[in-house]
C-alpha cells in the first residue's frame, strides 16, 4: 500500500444511546470524545442512532405490515404474469 493516503485505522467504541449499549472494534473513525473501556485503556466514542441492540430486526419487534394485500393488489392493477 502507497504510505500517507489511507486513514488511521485503529480501536473505536461505537456507543447506542438509546439502548445503552457499547462495542469495542477497530475502525477509521475517529471522535474528539473518549471513553474508558472495561480493559482500562481510553478509547475514542462515536455515538450511533442504532445498533443491533436497538434495531427493531435484531430485537424482535418488527411488524410485518399487510404484505399479501400488497401483492394482491399489485397483481389486481398489473396483471398476474404467466
Amino acid at each position: 500500500m502507497r504510505q500517507g493516503i489511507h486513514p488511521e485505522y485503529g480501536p473505536v467504541v461505537f456507543r447506542d444511546r438509546a439502548a445503552d449499549y457499547a462495542f469495542l472494534t477497530r475502525s477509521t473513525m475517529t471522535s474528539d470524545r473518549t471513553i474508558e473501556w472495561e480493559d482500562g485503556h481510553t478509547y475514542p466514542v462515536v455515538d450511533v442512532e442504532i445498533s443491533n441492540a436497538s434495531h427493531p430486526f435484531y430485537t424482535g419487534t418488527a411488524r410485518v405490515l399487510d404484505t399479501a394485500g400488497r401483492v394482491e393488489r399489485f397483481e389486481r392493477r398489473y396483471g398476474k404474469k404467466g
